[in-house]
Protein backbone atom coordinates (compact mmCIF):
# COMPACT_ATOMS: atom_id res chain seq x y z
CA UNK A 1 0.00 0.00 0.00
CA UNK A 2 2.93 2.26 -0.44
CA UNK A 3 6.10 3.13 -2.22
CA UNK A 4 8.10 3.21 1.02
CA UNK A 5 10.34 0.26 0.17
CA UNK A 6 13.46 0.43 -1.96
CA UNK A 7 12.74 1.11 -5.61
CA UNK A 8 14.24 -2.12 -6.93
CA UNK A 9 14.33 -5.59 -5.43
CA UNK A 10 16.32 -8.62 -6.52
CA UNK A 11 14.05 -11.63 -6.51
CA UNK A 12 14.11 -15.18 -7.78
CA UNK A 13 11.65 -17.44 -9.61
CA UNK A 14 11.83 -21.23 -9.30
CA UNK A 15 10.68 -23.12 -12.39
CA UNK A 16 11.55 -25.73 -14.99
CA UNK A 17 14.82 -25.20 -16.89
CA UNK A 18 12.93 -24.89 -20.20
CA UNK A 19 10.72 -22.18 -18.73
CA UNK A 20 13.80 -20.42 -17.34
CA UNK A 21 15.42 -20.35 -20.80
CA UNK A 22 12.21 -18.97 -22.33
CA UNK A 23 12.07 -16.22 -19.69
CA UNK A 24 15.72 -15.36 -20.31
CA UNK A 25 14.74 -14.90 -23.98
CA UNK A 26 12.15 -12.30 -22.88
CA UNK A 27 9.11 -14.54 -23.17
CA UNK A 28 6.31 -13.53 -20.82
CA UNK A 29 5.90 -14.91 -17.32
CA UNK A 30 2.72 -16.91 -16.76
CA UNK A 31 0.87 -15.74 -13.63
CA UNK A 32 -0.24 -18.35 -11.14
CA UNK A 33 -4.00 -18.44 -10.67
CA UNK A 34 -4.34 -21.39 -8.30
CA UNK A 35 -7.22 -21.07 -5.87
CA UNK A 36 -4.77 -21.73 -3.03
CA UNK A 37 -1.96 -19.23 -3.79
CA UNK A 38 -1.41 -17.49 -0.48
CA UNK A 39 -0.75 -14.02 -1.94
CA UNK A 40 -3.51 -14.33 -4.53
CA UNK A 41 -3.03 -14.45 -8.29
CA UNK A 42 0.29 -13.26 -9.64
CA UNK A 43 3.84 -14.12 -10.69
CA UNK A 44 5.65 -15.48 -7.64
CA UNK A 45 9.19 -14.60 -6.58
CA UNK A 46 11.39 -15.11 -3.52
CA UNK A 47 13.02 -11.88 -2.38
CA UNK A 48 16.83 -12.10 -2.06
CA UNK A 49 16.65 -15.91 -1.82
CA UNK A 50 17.73 -17.79 -4.97
CA UNK A 51 18.34 -21.00 -3.03
CA UNK A 52 14.76 -21.12 -1.67
CA UNK A 53 13.44 -20.53 -5.20
CA UNK A 54 15.51 -23.48 -6.44
CA UNK A 55 14.35 -25.62 -3.50
CA UNK A 56 10.75 -24.80 -4.47
CA UNK A 57 11.41 -25.96 -8.04
CA UNK A 58 12.96 -29.19 -6.69
CA UNK A 59 9.97 -29.76 -4.37
CA UNK A 60 7.57 -29.13 -7.27
CA UNK A 61 9.46 -31.64 -9.44
CA UNK A 62 8.95 -34.26 -6.72
CA UNK A 63 5.24 -33.45 -6.28
CA UNK A 64 4.40 -32.80 -9.93
CA UNK A 65 7.07 -34.34 -12.22
CA UNK A 66 5.21 -33.23 -15.35
CA UNK A 67 5.27 -29.58 -14.28
CA UNK A 68 9.00 -29.33 -13.48
CA UNK A 69 11.32 -31.85 -15.13
CA UNK A 70 14.63 -30.09 -14.48
CA UNK A 71 14.51 -27.62 -11.57
CA UNK A 72 15.99 -24.18 -12.24
CA UNK A 73 15.92 -20.63 -10.94
CA UNK A 74 16.20 -17.25 -12.63
CA UNK A 75 16.74 -13.85 -11.10
CA UNK A 76 14.69 -10.73 -11.72
CA UNK A 77 14.90 -7.04 -10.99
CA UNK A 78 11.52 -5.93 -9.69
CA UNK A 79 9.99 -2.54 -9.02
CA UNK A 80 7.21 -3.34 -6.56
CA UNK A 81 5.25 -0.26 -7.60
CA UNK A 82 2.11 0.23 -5.53
CA UNK A 83 2.64 -2.66 -3.14
CA UNK A 84 0.24 -4.36 -0.76
CA UNK A 85 2.99 -4.98 1.78
CA UNK A 86 1.97 -7.55 4.38
CA UNK A 87 5.14 -6.86 6.34
CA UNK A 88 3.57 -3.55 7.42
CA UNK A 89 0.77 -2.72 9.84
CA UNK A 90 -1.17 -0.80 7.18
CA UNK A 91 -1.04 -3.68 4.70
CA UNK A 92 -2.20 -6.18 7.33
CA UNK A 93 -5.09 -3.92 8.42
CA UNK A 94 -6.19 -3.56 4.79
CA UNK A 95 -6.29 -7.33 4.31
CA UNK A 96 -8.15 -7.81 7.61
CA UNK A 97 -10.76 -5.32 6.43
CA UNK A 98 -11.13 -7.24 3.15
CA UNK A 99 -11.58 -10.46 5.15
CA UNK A 100 -14.31 -8.83 7.24
CA UNK A 101 -16.17 -7.70 4.10
CA UNK A 102 -15.78 -11.05 2.37
CA UNK A 103 -17.00 -12.98 5.41
CA UNK A 104 -20.20 -10.86 5.40
CA UNK A 105 -20.78 -11.89 1.77
CA UNK A 106 -20.21 -15.57 2.53
CA UNK A 107 -22.52 -15.37 5.54
CA UNK A 108 -25.25 -13.70 3.47
CA UNK A 109 -24.89 -16.43 0.85
CA UNK A 110 -24.96 -19.07 3.62
CA UNK A 111 -21.74 -20.52 2.26
CA UNK A 112 -18.73 -21.63 4.31
CA UNK A 113 -15.55 -19.56 3.97
CA UNK A 114 -12.63 -21.34 2.31
CA UNK A 115 -10.15 -22.84 4.78
CA UNK A 116 -6.37 -22.82 4.64
CA UNK A 117 -4.50 -26.11 4.67
CA UNK A 118 -1.03 -24.98 5.80
CA UNK A 119 0.27 -28.53 6.19
CA UNK A 120 -0.33 -28.96 2.44
CA UNK A 121 0.89 -25.42 1.58
CA UNK A 122 -2.57 -24.55 0.29
CA UNK A 123 -4.14 -21.26 1.34
CA UNK A 124 -7.60 -20.94 -0.27
CA UNK A 125 -8.81 -18.54 2.43
CA UNK A 126 -5.85 -16.17 2.06
CA UNK A 127 -6.11 -16.39 -1.73
CA UNK A 128 -9.83 -15.56 -1.67
CA UNK A 129 -9.30 -12.59 0.66
CA UNK A 130 -6.40 -11.11 -1.33
CA UNK A 131 -8.14 -11.62 -4.68
CA UNK A 132 -11.30 -10.06 -3.22
CA UNK A 133 -9.25 -7.06 -2.12
CA UNK A 134 -7.92 -6.73 -5.68
CA UNK A 135 -11.51 -6.74 -6.95
CA UNK A 136 -12.41 -4.01 -4.46
CA UNK A 137 -9.47 -1.93 -5.68
CA UNK A 138 -10.42 -2.49 -9.31
CA UNK A 139 -14.07 -1.49 -8.89
CA UNK A 140 -13.47 1.51 -6.59
CA UNK A 141 -12.62 4.33 -8.96
CA UNK A 142 -10.86 6.22 -6.18
CA UNK A 143 -8.47 3.32 -5.46
CA UNK A 144 -5.28 2.49 -7.31
CA UNK A 145 -4.86 -1.21 -8.17
CA UNK A 146 -1.97 -3.00 -6.50
CA UNK A 147 1.03 -3.80 -8.66
CA UNK A 148 2.40 -6.36 -6.21
CA UNK A 149 1.82 -8.17 -2.93
CA UNK A 150 4.62 -8.94 -0.48
CA UNK A 151 4.50 -11.18 2.59
CA UNK A 152 6.58 -13.15 5.07
CA UNK A 153 6.03 -16.89 4.88
CA UNK A 154 6.93 -18.86 8.01
CA UNK A 155 7.70 -22.35 6.77
CA UNK A 156 8.53 -25.27 9.05
CA UNK A 157 10.37 -27.30 10.26
CA UNK A 158 11.77 -25.22 13.09
CA UNK A 159 15.45 -24.33 12.78
CA UNK A 160 16.46 -25.83 16.15
CA UNK A 161 14.60 -26.98 19.28
CA UNK A 162 12.73 -24.11 20.94
CA UNK A 163 13.48 -21.73 18.04
CA UNK A 164 11.11 -19.06 16.75
CA UNK A 165 12.86 -19.43 13.36
CA UNK A 166 11.95 -22.02 10.77
CA UNK A 167 14.22 -23.61 8.16
CA UNK A 168 12.39 -22.31 5.11
CA UNK A 169 11.21 -18.82 6.18
CA UNK A 170 11.20 -16.42 3.27
CA UNK A 171 9.75 -13.24 1.86
CA UNK A 172 7.58 -13.88 -1.13
CA UNK A 173 6.32 -11.45 -3.74
CA UNK A 174 3.42 -11.86 -6.14
CA UNK A 175 3.70 -9.49 -9.09
CA UNK A 176 0.30 -8.55 -10.52
CA UNK A 177 1.52 -5.93 -12.98
CA UNK A 178 4.08 -7.53 -15.35
CA UNK A 179 5.53 -4.08 -16.08
CA UNK A 180 7.08 -4.30 -12.59
CA UNK A 181 9.50 -6.95 -13.91
CA UNK A 182 12.31 -4.76 -15.20
CA UNK A 183 14.65 -7.54 -16.31
CA UNK A 184 15.70 -11.13 -15.76
CA UNK A 185 19.12 -12.70 -15.37
CA UNK A 186 20.87 -16.03 -15.09
CA UNK A 187 21.76 -16.81 -11.47
CA UNK A 188 25.45 -17.61 -10.85
CA UNK A 189 25.90 -21.24 -9.81
CA UNK A 190 27.63 -20.31 -6.54
CA UNK A 191 24.45 -18.45 -5.46
CA UNK A 192 22.41 -21.63 -5.64
CA UNK A 193 24.84 -24.34 -4.53
CA UNK A 194 22.82 -26.28 -1.97
CA UNK A 195 25.93 -27.27 -0.01
CA UNK A 196 27.26 -23.68 0.04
Amino acid sequence: MHKLTASFVLAYHGCDAGVAEDLLQNKAFKPSTNSYDWLGSGIYFWEANPLRALEFAIETARREPGKVRKPAVIGAVLDLGYCLDLTTSRGLKTVKSAFDSLSVLYKAAKEPMPENQPERFKHPLDCAVINYLHEIQKTAQSEQPFDSVKGIFIERPILYPGSAFCEKNHIQIAIRNPDCIKGVFRVPQNHIDIEG
